[in-house]
């Protein structure tokens, strides 16, 4: 697949890739839809940058190792892969060990995939450190913000506040532990959390949306000197105002947060979610909502960008 014009893919029949000395081919199985795929995909780019780099875009993808030329990695492993190009809407990948996760022989891979997804949030959770006994904001509850609310409540934060613009959203926060939730379509944001909070205010905000408007409003519902920790992503416009002197007047400590961005290993949260699904310590089954044939990732991504259907996670089955 590659991405053709604003909200338009067309297919294209490509060679299968060499695999070069200490990489392994992947047959892929399992691709899924992230937001950030919809800034490639929704976005009206400059006429000349289209067609986009066949594959693009997509991250996260899992499949099944069908030729090795790494001795660490056999055929017929399961595995996650991450795309070093973030062009994973092929059917096979040909990438180094350490792009790659290992993952379990059983199991439905679409809720194996899940993992990388999640992961990002406990490379996030990382660098905050502790949350016991504090008061947590997560702004936006998509499928990323969905599972910060499910990892402040795993990590022992003491109140944990979600706020959504979608109903049915909220419904799912609070299954995930969410103690409080606030319709933001419906609700002055800042007046209901100074009430949740007895005045307050919150120590943690973590912002999963990635508008001006919910960036600006984490500064005016932290206490002094708590942590703004940015995670979502803009959608259609990289430079967004900010409000500098309520930012300023907060004192915060401001944490941004991309877990694909840092020179160390990309792999090692994603590792450590696999073993904790694995281990039965945590569960990912929340997330998919919708799954497609990968001829039909136009529909799939139509459906994620316009949130129709109570979607959560798309997958695209190859």
């Amino acid at each position: 697949m590659r991405v053709v014009g604003p909200r338009r893919f067309d297919e294209q029949e490509v060679p299968i890739p060499e695999v070069l000395d200490g990489q392994v081919l992947i047959k892929l199985e399992r691709l899924s839809v992230c937001g950030s795929d919809l800034r490639i995909f929704d976005r009206a780019l400059p006429e000349e940058d289209y067609p986009l780099e066949i594959g693009r875009p997509c991250h996260e993808c899992a499949g099944v190792i069908v030729e090795s030329r790494n001795d660490s990695l056999d055929v017929g492993q399961r595995v996650i892969v991450l795309p070093s190009t973030s062009a994973g809407l092929v059917e096979y990948l040909a990438e180094p060990p350490e792009r790659i996760i290992p993952i379990p022989s059983y199991g439905d891979l679409s809720n194996w995939v899940m993992c990388q997804h999640m992961g990002t949030v406990m490379y996030s959770a990382d660098r905050l450190g502790s949350v016991v006994g504090k008061r947590v904001v997560v702004i936006g509850q998509g499928p990323i913000g969905l599972n910060f609310t499910y990892w402040m409540n795993q990590l022992g934060a003491k109140q944990i506040i979600a706020v959504d613009l979608l109903e049915y959203r909220l419904r799912v926060s609070k299954k995930l532990g969410a103690t409080d939730i606030i319709d933001s379509s419906k609700t002055d944001v800042i007046k209901a959390i100074l009430e949740l909070t007895d005045g307050h205010l919150a120590d943690v905000v973590i912002e999963a949306a990635g508008t001006a408007e919910t960036i600006n409003q984490m500064f005016s519902i932290i206490r002094k000197m708590g942590t703004a920790v940015l995670f979502g992503q803009p959608h259609y416009e990289d430079v967004l105002p900010i409000n500098y002197d309520v930012m300023m007047s907060s004192l915060a400590t401001i944490l941004p947060t991309i877990s694909s961005r840092p020179p160390n290993d990309p792999t090692s949260h994603i590792k450590h979610c696999v073993d904790l699904v694995d281990q039965k310590r945590l569960n990912l089954d929340h997330l998919v909502t919708h799954s497609f044939p990968f001829v039909e990732a136009q529909k799939a991504f139509e459906l994620y960008s316009d949130k129709d259907d109570n979607v959560l996670k798309v997958i695209l089955e190859i």
